[in-house]
């Protein structure tokens, strides 16, 4: 007998169908509930799709950085990032995305499954300016579902417990990686130095 799942009955049968609230909670446009959550939040995990295989990118600003335009509509602005555009370049060839809103200290999350497209139009760049920056695009989603998590994930993995947070020296610095990836790569330097460049280069 196969150990692996391959069809949708095989896993019906394990699983069975979603039903109540879980079903309930799913609509195809943002309700006046799921606004709070998302004018609430300051972080959001945008996954999306290309020839290349997924990505998966986290987002954040202050809270209420993704604004709801409308009903179906949502945007944010795409900030100074590493400059890989891994997200950017999946939307151009598949406008497929999802979302993830977390707050701080709430176990419910916020999901929008829908399509993205990337506008450069200058009023709407600058209308997302901050410390004196312009995004050069802003990520604007329509959204075709939109439920909220239940907070299970949240409460078994206490991500929010203030005594389960760790110190950044616990793992390995990120000059520490890189030096272990590439030979001669000065990481004692790019971890000194890192501090301020973050300070200049955070928009």
């Amino acid at each position: 007998m196969s150990q692996f799942v391959s069809t949708e009955a095989e896993l019906e049968a394990i699983y069975g169908l979603p039903a109540g609230a879980a079903v309930i909670k799913e609509i195809d446009h943002i309700s006046d509930h799921y606004r709070r959550f998302i004018e609430t939040s300051p972080f959001v995990v945008l996954a999306t799709s290309g020839p290349e295989g997924l990505d998966c990118t986290p987002r954040g600003d202050p809270r209420g950085f993704v604004r709801v335009a409308d009903s179906r509509t949502v945007m944010l602005p795409d900030r100074r990032g590493n400059n890989r555009i891994d997200t950017l370049r999946n939307i151009v060839r598949d406008p497929r995305i999802a979302l993830l809103f977390l707050i701080p200290g709430i176990g419910r999350t916020l999901r929008i499954n829908g399509r993205a497209a990337i506008s450069i139009d200058p009023e709407l760049c600058e209308s997302f300016t901050l410390e004196g920056k312009v995004p050069r695009s802003v990520i604007v989603v329509t959204a075709e579902s939109v439920y909220t998590q239940c907070p299970k994930a949240l409460v078994r993995s206490r991500l929010w417990d203030p005594s389960l947070h760790l110190d950044e020296s616990s793992l390995p610095s990120s000059g520490t990686i890189m030096k272990a990836l590439q030979q001669g790569f000065d990481g004692d330097t790019y971890d000194r130095e890192y501090p301020q460049r973050l300070k200049e280069t955070i928009y």
